[in-house]
């Protein structure tokens, strides 16, 4: 480390630095970063775009006194090392360690927890209007990104903060031309249309100059600016929402950012400056190719990341890219949606070969949901490539522009179940429990690579609302049936039955859960079932085993309230069986950050974790050897 960042443990810290000190602070922090990351894991290219500005924000601002407010979070890496917790950085995205987000419980100067995007505009007014009724004197910030501006979100932030004139809240674009994907829409074009002014950008310089020198006539250099704005171009969409528009500005320019900032911190209102950044800035393998350092695990930084050459089993996302094509070729009628997650959710190949059917809406996962519907509606069969944490986000669209008109619309729900070091805000821990209540649906869960390829098929040939939710990752390694062949709707498959000393108890695996369920059942002696579905469940098969004086336990990496453990209880109160169940899921908290074997194992769905909780309660089924579960099954009592 470096003379200059050991120095800093707190923005206090910082500020006792001159002004010429801080470029090689962020010369410094840059470095740090990279050499971190590289051995942890982690977002890259958005943290290394953020180092000046962030340098700049804690420079000129009383943090943690007045708020920041990170839009999506993972560009906080700089924020974090500058907050005290340089030293922790080892442990980043680690069991027990720094959250790759911004986290309220974690530091004080992570003024709300962000990791979801286009959250910090409405974050930062709630706080400027509790600041303003409490009498409190602070000022507060929202950073967002350019590709967060394509969310809705933050214009209804926007138009409500542009009638609220008497707070001090400061928005500022971080405009790096990208968010995770290339940009797209109509809200790029217009802001590289600011950009491309290069005689308002002249004003700006001189303006800038003018009040560094001369601060009261700030109010003479507004209205000439003004003036020159309004022979140029009409006035900004930002002014028109009622804020203040301030910029292009360089945001590694740290002789540009701080006099602009200091000179901004005087003023109230609701102000915008729009800064400019370059994604992976300062790391040049990160500059040429910022999506492939988006989010890198651990590489070489003297050689970059290098792209392994033997064969490996294909992950879920790329078992579904490949299904997409496959099917777009065959069917023509197939649209492909994403907000924004191209590479994510594996759409790259998508896109290169049937451009004209590819939609990337930006981060507006309520209008993806809803556009589909629109094109459901003419006959055409929208995809919805979506991971399952953000689908939350379009939950009413869902609801009710999708699943009350019982539209064709097929949702593919990338990163099911635990995420590992992206942590509680994108695990996909709750999809099954928000779905199977909503009428209409059908919902599948794969337990393979095979499994899923069918199921896809499966759903998309499903006449209504369909969603498939399969894990971040790879699979137990079974090879696909290259074949568009789909599963019976609603039919389960009995996996494993024991040769000897078979149990009266049988295993309802949901998805993942097969593989650890099949470990534990060996040992046991029980029966496992693939459910394959959740909605519908194989009523039938259950029925017959319900008959049989069997007990259940059921497996989902999902929530236990409400899942598909609920959805098996459900059906056999309401056929009066008092069968004995015991649901086995994730537990009723936020799971943090970790590796997810480890994760697993901590819930007890891993075969040991497994095997423990079947042997405890089914407890003297397996002490005494009995061949009779209790309580007695059959027909309640009042039946």
């Amino acid at each position: 480390m470096s003379d200059l960042l050991k120095k800093i443990d707190s923005p206090a810290d910082l500020r006792r630095l001159s002004p010429g000190q801080l470029p090689a602070l962020a010369d410094e922090l840059r470095n740090y970063i990279v050499e971190q990351v590289s051995r942890t894991g982690g977002h890259l290219s958005s943290n290394l775009g953020t180092v000046e500005l962030t340098v700049a924000l804690h420079y000129v601002f009383n943090t943690p006194n007045d708020r920041i407010v990170w839009d999506v979070g993972h560009q906080t890496y700089p924020h974090k090392i500058l907050t005290g917790r340089r030293d922790l950085m080892p442990t980043l995205r680690q069991a027990g360690g720094l959250s790759g987000f911004p986290k309220r419980s974690e530091s004080e100067y992570d003024a709300f927890g962000t990791a979801h995007s286009s959250t910090s505009i409405s974050a930062a007014l709630g706080m400027a209007v509790a600041s303003r009724n409490l009498g409190v004197k602070r000022k507060h910030i929202a950073v967002i990104g350019d590709g967060a501006m394509t969310a809705g979100m933050a214009f209804e932030a926007m138009n409500n903060a542009g009638v609220t004139p008497d707070v001090d809240l400061l928005v500022i674009l971080n405009d790096n031309d990208m968010s995770i994907s290339p940009p797209v829409g109509a809200l790029n074009k217009y802001l590289a249309k600011l950009m491309s002014g290069r005689m308002m950008n002249t004003a700006k310089e001189v303006g800038k100059g003018i009040l560094g020198v001369a601060p009261p006539l700030y109010e003479l250099a507004h209205r000439l600016e003004e003036h020159v704005k309004g022979m140029m171009t009409p006035a900004t969409l930002f002014e028109e929402f009622g804020f203040n528009y301030y910029g292009p500005i360089d945001g590694h320019d740290l002789d540009a950012l701080i006099p602009t900032l200091q000179n901004l911190r005087a003023l109230h209102g609701p102000i915008f400056l729009h800064v400019i950044t370059k994604k992976g800035a300062g790391y040049k393998l990160a500059e040429q190719d910022p999506v492939l350092y988006h989010g890198p695990g651990k590489f070489d930084p003297t050689v970059g990341i290098q792209k392994s050459t033997g064969p490996k089993p294909p992950t879920y996302t790329q078992v579904f890219g490949r299904w997409l094509c496959d099917m777009a070729q065959a069917d023509r009628r197939l649209i492909g949606i994403t907000p924004a997650m191209r590479e994510g959710s594996g759409m790259v190949e998508f896109e290169r070969r049937f451009p004209s059917r590819y939609f990337d809406v930006g981060i507006a996962e309520q209008h993806a949901v809803t556009f589909a519907a629109g094109i459901a509606c003419e006959g055409l069969k929208p995809v919805v490539a979506i991971y399952s944490t953000f689908l939350q986000r379009a939950y009413d669209q869902l609801i009710h522009d999708v699943a009350l008109q019982n539209l064709d619309v097929t949702f593919a729900l990338d990163r099911a179940g635990l995420v590992g070091a992206d942590g509680a805000t994108h695990a996909g821990n709750y999809d099954i429990a928000y779905l199977r209540c909503i009428p209409n649906m059908v919902i599948a869960t794969p337990s393979s690579e095979d499994e899923c390829r069918k199921l896809l098929s499966s759903a998309y040939k499903y006449p209504g609302c369909a969603a498939v939710r399969y894990p971040r990752g790879v699979g137990p390694g079974v090879v696909c049936d290259e074949s568009l062949d789909g599963l019976e709707l609603g039919k389960a498959l009995v996996r494993f039955v024991p040769d000897n000393d078979a149990k009266p108890l049988v295993m309802l695996a949901f998805g993942s859960m097969l593989t650890p369920s099949l470990d534990a059942a060996r040992e046991l002696g029980v029966t496992v079932v693939d459910m394959r579905w959740v909605k519908p469940l194989d009523e039938a098969l259950i029925l017959q085993f319900a008959e049989q004086r069997y007990g259940f336990v059921t497996l989902e990496e999902g929530c236990i309230m409400g899942g598909a453990g609920s959805a098996v209880s459900e059906l056999l109160r309401a056929h009066g069986l008092n069968n004995p169940v015991l649901q086995l899921g994730l537990p009723d908290q936020f799971i943090d950050h970790g590796d997810p074997s480890v994760l697993l194992k901590n819930a007890g769905l891993d075969a040991a974790g497994v095997r423990e909780s079947v042997e405890k309660y089914f407890g003297e089924l397996f002490s005494r050897q009995s061949n009779v579960v209790r309580p007695i099954t059959g027909r309640a009592a009042n039946q």
